[in-house]
């Protein structure tokens, strides 16, 4: 057994993976563990093999036995950790499968764990999506159990290497799949997956999948959310091998090694945008687009903008030329009617989020009367409008957009301000570039202008402005454009920075570039060529003593300024301050002649820049030069050599140097305090402005006022002159009519004297009217009758005469086309004919009389002989009798008048 188990342990690495039995396959395993984790590099003979035998893998990682499975798979890992990327692209397509089918659902914690470890590092070693698109088939597998653990391990995935590393769209499509499923487990690690997305992406996530669940399904998951809805944003646990190296770099050169900045500064790129066919809208679009948008009816004009809103409502749209279309759009912001302008704004947010970045050069054609139409009212068209002016900013950038929006914001109409001010907000919180610093400088310059308008909301939206702004940049930047500010519109503005939610992160990238200072550090003493003209004062004491030669390495001490520091090399063993000709004399000594052939090249330009500069340290320098004597040039400068050198600098040197500083910082105060007094101005002359427009728009609605006022009056006072010339012509219509009336009553009946003079009057008139020829004669025959029977003597007949004249035969007169009869009284006597004769006699006394004078003689006549001949009927024994029949004749005789004015009309006026 021993010997059969030494030539197993002989035999090639390969022959042992494939041995049939497991226990050989097991040590062979374990063997290339070992020999995997004491290789150098990838190009060892034994790594070299395995990634050339790439097939081999396959029956290592799906061994039957589950202990030989598990040494198999800890030597796959071992494999990928030397082999790198090469070892990782040759077998991951060959192993992934099968590590899914049976190495995660395994058995064995410690095998399940080793598989797992195999996935991180194939998604490490190169890039995650060919993981992803192997293990997405086995989530179809016909055993839940393999689709559980597949689950599993991808939850384990997107934890490790977040949704920024690894794409979860895929994944997310196929969710409503597995959430169908009938095994639980199966639901279960679906419900895990899913909350890990959760995690990193929110309700954003929710509309590639969300729809395809069942109310119940979205209900449980909506309560999972609740449970990590408020835990910190995630972080990338694990990186890639490219991802390392990045990090390794930046550390390398000073960069930084937080890597999660980086990550969490680009989470926002995460593409969750759903993965549409491209539909042809062009071609929908109505042919006679420009004809019925030019119509005068604005339903025509919406007609034909909801025709063309229908062909754009889809979620991607191929490119085509409408350069028209957007023309149209344009025009109709304009449009008199609410209806067309917001559907026309609807129709560009749909065609920009059809297009895309593809929209961005249509942006320069809309945007300005779409902004220029935010002065209208009305929400929901400021509300359409904002939503076009949000679709068309996300195909471009805000570089692109700024300059037409810092336009608006100085716009004359507030509601134009108020919504362009808001627009800008929403561009700074989803855009994904920080501003440059002069983008940073004009956009301040303009929020803080609106920190000063007469309305609330627009100072507000000023303010988050800022705030935003400072989100995006940090305090260091944004500290010098809020200095001016008072300390309430700064707390303000602290509101907004606090709950702004930004998309990006303003980096200064440019801080790895100047570490190249490697390059500057070599050349340091190139600027000492400037300085030798300032410091000739420490190089005359240094030439005379060649001993002082070795000082000049001490001379890089004060490098903390190079020009300085590399000024006193040369100086040491050049030539004195006074005058070159010193400096010819010098290179005489030894030292000094070892000193020059150092710099050959450099002298000479040394000395041409001195002589015009020394004069300004000649004083220091000079002073020992001109009261020494010639003959001891050596012993007296030695005393001065010991203060110069060391500083690097004069002490006048040094004096005017801390003056200048103290000048700069001097000015530099004074130019904050103007600059915070011009602020302070402008804010004063901004308020004075408003108000002045505010007493401007008071005064001119006053006028307005009084004019409208003035109008009513006048139009009062035309009301006032048309009624009284009415009431005028009333007035003399009543007067007219009143003296048309008192003439006819004055003409038709003068007022009666007694009983029978009314009723004898309504007779008269009826007879004067109907015929006003004969009424004279009868009128004047009735009236001499009466006066006949009032002349008449007392006496025993004169009763019976009486009443032989009631009771005797009607009266027979009667003209013709007369409607009265002539009957007096329907009572008859034995003594009618006297009575007649009488009649006659009375009518041949009166003759015929007119209406005007003999009738209305007669007529009193009449009147008095009748009351003396009723005077005489009273006194008779038959008075009450004859009263009655009286009554009855009088009540006859006035319905027949009254009858008789009736049918032809009588009280007209006669002619």
């Amino acid at each position: 057994m021993a010997d059969q188990e030494e030539d197993f342990s002989q035999l090639p690495l390969p022959d042992r993976f494939t041995h049939k039995n497991w226990k050989v396959r097991k040590e062979g395993y374990e063997a290339a563990t070992k020999e995997f984790n004491l290789a150098a590099s990838e190009s060892d003979p034994i790594v070299r093999q395995f990634i050339q035998d790439a097939s081999i893998w396959k029956g290592v990682v799906g061994d039957s036995n589950v202990a030989a499975q598990q040494e198999g798979l800890a030597a796959l890992c071992a494999f990928l950790q030397i082999s790198g990327t090469t070892g990782c692209t040759r077998t991951r397509n060959i192993t992934i499968t099968t590590i899914a089918e049976k190495g995660l659902p395994s058995t064995r914690p410690a095998a399940k764990e080793k598989a797992l470890e195999a996935l991180m590092l194939y998604i490490e070693l190169d890039k995650p999506d060919p993981v992803i698109e192997e293990l997405l088939p086995i989530l179809s597998h016909k055993q839940p159990k393999i689709i559980a653990a597949t689950l599993d391990a991808l939850t384990k995935i997107y934890h490790a290497y977040g949704c920024k590393t690894v794409e979860p769209k895929p994944v997310l499509k196929v969710l409503p799949k597995v959430f169908g499923h009938a095994d639980k487990n199966v639901r279960a690690n679906a419900q895990n997956l899913t909350v890990e997305f959760y995690r990193w992406l929110k309700d954003a996530m929710k509309p590639l999948f969300w729809g395809d669940l069942k109310p119940v399904q979205q209900q449980d998951l909506d309560k999972l959310f609740e449970k990590v809805k408020d835990e910190p944003p995630p972080k990338q646990e694990r990186l890639l091998r490219s991802q390392q190296e990045a990090v390794e770099a930046a550390a390398a050169t000073g960069g930084g090694d937080d890597f999660g900045g980086d990550e969490e500064e680009d989470d926002a790129a995460i593409d969750l945008e759903p993965e549409y066919e491209a539909f042809d809208a062009f071609a929908a679009i109505p042919k006679d687009f420009g004809e019925r948008l030019a119509s005068s009816k604005w339903k025509d004009r919406k007609e034909v903008l909801e025709e063309v809103e229908k062909a754009l409502n889809h979620p991607k749209l191929a490119e085509g030329p409408f350069d028209e279309l957007v023309r149209g759009f344009a025009k109709s912001m304009k449009d008199a009617n609410i209806a067309v302008v917001s559907t026309a704004a609807h129709c560009v947010e749909l065609l920009a989020k059809g297009l895309r970045k593809s929209f961005a050069k249509y942006r320069s054609t809309i945007m300005n009367p779409m902004m220029e139409r935010l002065k209208e009212k009305k929400q929901s068209v400021t509300d359409s409008i904002g939503g076009a002016l949000d679709a068309a900013f996300a195909s471009t950038s805000l570089q692109d957009c700024l300059e037409e929006i810092l336009e608006f914001l100085k716009h004359k109409n507030p509601q134009v301000k108020l919504e362009s001010t808001r627009f800008l907000i929403r561009c700074l919180k989803t855009t994904r570039e920080a501003p440059s610093a002069a983008e940073v400088k004009s956009i301040s310059d303009a929020a803080t202008k609106l920190l000063t308008e007469s309305q609330e909301v627009q100072r507000s939206a000023g303010a988050e402005v800022l705030g935003t702004l400072w989100k995006i940049m940090g305090d260091r930047i944004m500290n010098a454009h809020l200095d001016g500010l008072d300390d309430i519109r700064k707390a303000k503005i602290k509101e907004f920075h606090d709950v702004a939610e930004v998309k990006a992160k303003y980096k200064p990238k440019t801080a790895p570039p100047p570490k190249p200072a490697a390059p500057p550090a070599q050349k340091r003493p190139m600027p000492g060529k400037r300085p030798p003209a300032k410091k000739p004062a420490p190089a005359a004491a240094i030439p005379p003593p060649p001993a002082e030669e070795p000082a000049a390495p001490l001379a890089p001490k004060p490098t903390s300024r190079p020009g300085v520091s590399k000024l006193a090399g040369p100086k040491s063993g050049l030539a004195p301050p006074g005058s070159r000709l010193g400096g010819l004399k010098k290179p005489g000594a030894p030292s000094a002649a070892a000193a020059s052939p150092r710099r050959p090249v450099v002298s000479p330009p040394l000395d041409e820049a001195p002589p015009p500069a020394q004069p300004k340290l000649g004083l220091g320098a000079g002073r020992g030069l001109a009261g020494r004597p010639l003959g001891k040039p050596q012993a007296e400068p030695t005393a001065p050599v010991a203060a110069p050198q060391p500083s690097g600098l004069s002490v006048v040197e040094r004096a005017e140097l801390e003056e200048l500083r103290a000048e700069v910082e001097r000015l530099r105060r004074q130019n904050e305090d103007f600059r915070s007094e011009r602020t302070k101005l402008t804010s004063q002359i901004h308020e004075l402005q408003n108000q002045n427009a505010q007493l401007i728009e008071d005064h001119t609605r006053d006028v307005l006022s009084i004019k409208a006022k003035e109008t009513q009056l006048v139009r009062a006072r035309s009301d006032y002159e048309a009624a009284e010339q009415t009431v005028q012509n009333q007035r003399r219509e009543v007067e007219r009519l009143k003296r048309e009336l008192s003439r006819q009553v004055r003409a038709t009946s003068p007022p009666p004297l007694d009983v029978s003079d009314h009723i004898y009057a309504d007779l008269n008139s009826g007879v004067r009217s109907n015929d006003s020829s004969g009424y004279g004669t009868g009128a004047g025959g009735m009236y001499g009758r009466n006066r006949s029977f009032a002349h008449q003597p007392t006496s025993p007949g004169g009763a019976e005469g009486k009443e032989n004249l009631i009771d005797g035969p009607s009266l027979p007169y009667s003209r013709p086309g007369s409607n009265i009869s002539g009957k007096l009284s329907p009572m008859r006597g034995a003594s009618g004919s006297s009575a007649k004769s009488s009649f006659s006699e009375r009518i041949g006394g009166g003759g015929r009389m007119s209406p005007s004078e003999g009738g209305v003689q007669e007529r009193g006549n009449g009147a008095s002989g009748f009351g003396s001949g009723m005077g005489g009927y009273g006194q008779s024994s038959a008075g009450a009798e004859s009263w009655k029949r009286a009554a009855e004749v009088t009540q006859n005789l006035k319905q027949r008048i009254e009858m008789m004015k009736a049918k032809q009309g009588i009280g007209r006026p006669q002619q």
